[in-house]
């Protein structure tokens, strides 16, 4: 199913604007590092400007595709001095003359919204014509933005663990596979071990909404995988975002149009089961917190 190296970016396009609900922060690239060693300094490009890229606080660290990463070579900390310079230079020419517009165009209660509150397309988000179409079916749609609506909305939690875990869903889907087809293709093997794999790399880091990351801190102890402590919930909020996975992959037309098939297939089979794996109703997130105080005493 391609590299499984998942990264995120925390100000593009969300699950919840793919599928017609509200706003979150999450999103998705995966990084094809065959031209750059590991642990190597590299420069990459970020609003126009070069940085060194390092860690810094993890709210605000950004994974980045390999279109945007460039060699520590003395030329590109040039270039890299050369936007800083530029960039310096159009914020004293602009500085005066953007204040001035600022005032007279403030007109007081609610106005307009301005530009810098509308969520701006990530620039080096891959072009939606370069997308596997993989189509989510309408009710599982609905799932979704339920989903968002429980938990961003009316402040409810899914209740971990959950029964069916994500590996179990997976396992339940081999049995149909092989009961419906005799045997299981090396294909249905690889794809099934590749969604596992981009689940638990990509969970933490871009299918939680905010106010779910502490009871991922609290779930995933003993460094459990993900897949075997979240379901289907989670699960399907990975699908919204499998087009641009599959896009940096870097897979051939044939295999991504048979991948396309199966992945279609798998998401007929969680809308079959679709009471039986997913919750028609959340818990509060003060309940989980109280829980969480019991079982610790």
């Amino acid at each position: 199913m391609g590299s499984s190296n998942a990264g995120v970016s925390d100000n593009s396009t969300t699950i919840s604007d793919e599928v017609g609900g509200t706003t979150h922060d999450t999103d998705i690239d995966v990084v094809d590092s065959s031209r750059f060693q590991e642990g190597e300094k590299v420069l990459a490009f970020h609003s126009q400007q070069l940085y060194e890229a390092k860690g810094w606080n993890k709210n605000w660290d950004e994974w980045v595709g390999i279109d945007r990463l460039m060699k520590l070579t003395e030329e590109n900390i040039q270039k890299q001095q050369e936007l800083k310079k530029k960039q310096d230079t159009d914020k004293s020419s602009k500085g005066g003359r953007g204040s001035q517009m600022k005032t007279k165009g403030y007109t007081g209660g609610r106005g307009r919204k301005r530009k810098s509150d509308v969520p701006q397309k990530d620039k080096y988000a891959p072009p939606p014509e370069k997308l596997v179409n993989i189509q989510i079916p309408p009710q599982l749609k609905k799932q979704l933005i339920d989903d968002c609506e429980f938990v961003n909305h009316l402040g409810k939690l899914v209740k971990l663990p959950r029964s069916p875990n994500v590996d179990e869903i997976l396992k339940k889907y081999h049995d149909y596979r092989l009961k419906k087809d005799g045997v299981i293709s090396d294909s249905v093997g690889e794809i099934l071990s590749g969604l596992q794999c981009y689940f638990d790399k990509a969970l933490p880091a871009m299918l939680l909404y905010k106010n779910e990351r502490e009871q991922y801190q609290e779930s995933i102890r003993d460094d459990a995988a993900p897949s075997s402590i979240y379901g289907a919930e989670h699960l399907l909020r990975l699908f919204v975002k499998l087009p641009e996975i599959l896009f940096y992959a870097s897979i051939e037309d044939e295999t991504l149009t048979e991948l396309r098939q199966k992945l279609q297939d798998f998401l007929r089979f969680l809308q079959k089961n679709q009471s039986a794996f997913f919750l028609s109703m959340y818990h509060s997130a003060e309940g989980f917190d109280v829980a969480d105080k019991k079982q610790d005493n």
